[in-house]
């Protein structure tokens, strides 16, 4: 099995993040969850594609095999980082052993601190041993950590997962997102009307490169701080990991890390992965519906709704 670490290294050499995704595909593979509903066994799931139907050819549901990609940005405070990797190490000692998961951080670049295993105990070794120093680096990693899980993904017959644990602050990024005031005598300089600019066209960016990688992201920040910035910074990585059928978490205090951290992995576990027909010569953005009989009526389900296919 080619080392997991040899395969980042392979990517991030890549001379872009998504280079070395599988050559285009007349398939799709989207992560999607049974919120509610009567399943006593597995559903067949229906599916459209802008409206046509798409044929779910294949679909892993929880308790298959499975690998998260955990990445740490730890850059602050002490005390919700120890909190943080002791409810980490308490959530992965409870995981099944076909649930594999890689450790990596991402100051100044991606590093594998663990390879993917079914031995836990180099990876809590790894965890209880990480440090809270350096710049964060989520902005920078977070389309190479995703395109590493989208190779993966679309090789191997597993269900994959990003989470991110972050404590990162807008202000100690290395590059200024501040958008500070140009003029500040000029009531037409824009800086004044929209100081969170940059960090929303950096959210942008990351957007709609994430558009067509399939792997879903789970972010929990340890951190809430509740000025201008970073709320906005806070919301745009919500929003990134909402539309890749993933979750984001805030946690308001150190008493709901260990809590948001449990509802994270609870949500992995719980993922199901489809694998979606896609019409040939199909072009654009793919808006996706779901249905799942279950119980007698359609079950309640959430998914990944919107994607960009490569083509067949």
């Amino acid at each position: 099995m080619l080392r997991f670490s040899h395969l980042i290294l392979a990517l991030l050499a890549a001379a872009s993040p998504l280079a070395t995704v599988c050559a285009q595909t007349a398939g799709v593979s989207i992560p999607a969850w049974i919120d509610e509903g009567n399943c006593r066994q597995a559903p067949k799931f229906d599916a459209t594609i802008n409206g046509k139907p798409a044929p779910v050819t294949s679909q892993l549901g929880p308790g298959t095999d499975q690998m998260i990609l955990l990445v740490v940005d730890f850059t602050g405070d002490i005390s919700l980082v120890e909190a943080a990797k002791q409810a980490l190490t308490q959530e992965i000692s409870k995981l099944n052993s076909n649930t594999w998961v890689g450790l990596m951080r991402d100051q100044d670049g991606l590093h594998v601190l663990a390879d993917p295993s079914p031995n836990r105990q180099p990876l809590l070794n790894a965890i209880q041993a990480l440090a809270s120093i350096g710049k964060p680096g989520l902005f920078e990693s977070v389309t190479p950590a995703l395109a590493l899980a989208d190779n993966i993904l679309r090789k191997s017959p597993v269900r994959m997962a990003v989470l991110y644990i972050t404590d990162s602050n807008i202000y100690n990024y290395r590059e200024d997102y501040t958008n500070p005031v140009i003029n500040s005598s000029d009531p037409h300089d824009l800086s004044h009307i929209f100081p969170d600019a940059l960090i929303q066209d950096e959210i942008a960016r990351l957007a709609d490169e994430e558009n067509e990688l399939e792997a879903p992201l789970f972010v929990v920040h340890l951190n809430y701080r509740s000025d201008t910035l970073n709320l906005s910074y806070q919301n745009g990585l919500m929003t990134l990991a909402n539309d890749t059928g993933g979750k984001g978490q805030v946690c308001r205090s150190v008493g709901e890390i260990p809590d948001d951290i449990a509802t994270a992995f609870a949500r992995i576990a719980h993922e199901w992965r489809l694998d979606l027909g896609v019409p040939p010569k199909f072009h654009g953005n793919a808006q996706i519906r779901l249905t799942a009989p279950c119980g007698g009526e359609d079950a309640r389900l959430s998914w990944r709704v919107r994607l960009r296919p490569k083509e067949g």
